[in-house]
């Protein structure tokens, strides 16, 4: 045989050998690849999570729920948005809402690190009262609005007026509330 068409043939060899070896690592790299098992939409990268305090009604104590939101949710009013869920019946079904039915939020303003939360007169008026459940009422709401940074205090203020107190005045407003 001729050595051209010999070292021909070698070179020929050697390259086939060079395109397996590449085919077969580009297979493997394929085969490790991460596939999500399903395509992340914009609504769920939106998602965030808020904690909200409701009854447990085994322990008769505040316990957390974690619930995913849409943050466009929270962006105009978010601390309505956050009272208005505490009235919604948790997922949980140990845990229970302690917001008197139908009380409304008139307003909200934050001065300096305390959150004023104008309530509906419902919020005093349609409470079954007893100092154990207005403390869980109390601590529902600031418990679930102190989880956010620029809130340390809550003020309850009824239809606007200050130094108001539940109907059997266990419990009143004058000062505000801090977290427990």
């Amino acid at each position: 045989m001729n050595k051209k068409v010999l070292i021909g043939l070698i070179i020929l060899i050697i390259l086939i050998g060079l395109i397996i070896v590449l085919s077969q690592n580009i297979q493997i790299e394929k085969e490790n690849e991460i596939e999500p098992e399903e395509e992340i939409s914009d609504v769920d990268m939106r998602k965030t999570m808020v904690v909200l305090y409701y009854k447990n009604v085994e322990t008769n104590e505040l316990e957390q729920e974690t619930r995913l939101i849409d943050v466009k949710q929270l962006i105009n009013e978010p601390y309505i948005i956050l009272f208005n869920l505490l009235k919604e019946t948790p997922q949980n079904t140990k845990l229970v809402s302690v917001i008197p039915e139908g009380t409304e939020v008139n307003g909200v303003q934050l001065e300096q690190d305390t959150l004023y939360l104008d309530l509906s007169k419902e919020f005093i008026q349609n409470h079954k009262g007893g100092e154990i459940e207005e403390s869980l009422t109390i601590y529902s709401i600031v418990n679930t609005l102190t989880e956010l940074t620029e809130i340390n205090s809550v003020k309850i203020l009824i239809d606007g007026q200050e130094n108001m107190q539940f109907q059997d005045g266990k419990i009143g407003f004058s000062e505000a509330f801090v977290r427990k």
